[in-house]
């Protein structure tokens, strides 16, 4: 089935989780560097680039709820996405302690905040895969008419 929050012809939510995926994934990099090199402006980067990641997860989640909506009820997908929505939630949920937890001094980083940071990513790897599995193996998002021979997504008869 095809998204139904589109630009361009593609599904936004799927343009849209890469900054979400990368930025919070690159604020665990950060914070592990900070600890292995004990560089405080490393903690700072992993600051910004977390509160990047939290306004990109909340951009495209929206889009996803939209492609949810449209999946029909009972069906193995709607549960998939259900598991992955709410799993992402959660990710955020986990980030966002992480990035409260330090707001107050950017340059340091408490073990609990990497702790947070890092239970978001291992729950990441299992959402995006999730959503991996809506899109490759259910079809969600894809067109109905998309073949190795398909028109571009910009041409209206495709």
């Amino acid at each position: 089935m095809e998204a139904r929050a589109k630009f361009l012809g593609h599904p936004v939510h799927q343009m849209l989780i890469a900054f979400p995926l990368g930025l919070l994934g690159g604020a665990v990099a950060f914070d592990l560097l900070y600890w292995a090199l004990d560089r405080p402006v490393m903690a700072d980067v992993a600051y910004w680039t977390m509160a990047g990641g939290l306004l990109g997860g909340l951009a495209a989640a929206p889009f996803g709820f939209i492609d949810w909506l449209a999946i029909p009820k009972g069906s193995r997908a709607r549960h998939v996405g259900r598991l992955h929505g709410l799993g992402n939630l959660v990710v955020m949920g986990l980030f966002a302690g992480s990035w409260w937890v330090r707001h107050q001094q950017t340059d340091h980083v408490a073990l609990t905040g990497t702790a947070l940071s890092l239970a978001g990513v291992a729950l990441a790897l299992v959402t995006a895969w999730l959503g991996g599995e809506l899109v490759s193996r259910l079809g969600i998002g894809v067109a109905d008419v998309a073949n190795v021979d398909a028109r571009s997504s910009l041409d209206e008869r495709a």
